[in-house]
């Protein structure tokens, strides 16, 4: 897998001007395994996938070993739904989060936490950033 310097970096501004430094998940193994065998995220990092289509996306934390907030946004980069706290999962079966209530065209995974500590729900409006 590439490290974290290696990849597209995408910062993810919210309503209260918090900045999310958010890995992309531009490579079929980062779609497949995300967040997956990391020891520790940073409280300021994430991970960003970006989607093909806009859809009802599902997702799991197969082989993660820390909790996560999961964020889903529209095409337009409104919040359409969000999970707090999904638990790591070491073996199947493993449950999925989600489907959204709208589809999606983004899912952002952050540290545990980060949801209730920026105050996030739906409707409020995300800015992409590419960092280069």
């Amino acid at each position: 897998m590439t490290s974290q310097k290696d990849s597209n970096m995408i910062i993810v501004t919210f309503p209260s001007g918090m900045q999310l430094e958010t890995e992309v998940a531009d490579t079929p193994e980062k779609i497949l395994f995300g967040l997956a065998f990391r020891e520790g995220l940073p409280s300021n990092a994430g991970m960003l996938y970006i989607f093909e289509t806009s859809d009802r996306h599902r997702m799991h934390t197969k082989g993660f070993k820390i909790p996560v907030d999961m964020i889903w946004a529209d095409e337009s980069r409104h919040i359409v739904h969000i999970v707090a706290n999904a638990e790591p999962c070491e073996k199947d079966p493993c449950p999925f989060y989600g489907p959204p209530p709208e589809n999606a065209r983004y899912v952002i995974e952050a540290a545990a936490g980060f949801i209730a500590q920026e105050h996030v729900e739906p409707g409020m409006e995300l800015k992409f950033t590419l960092r280069m």
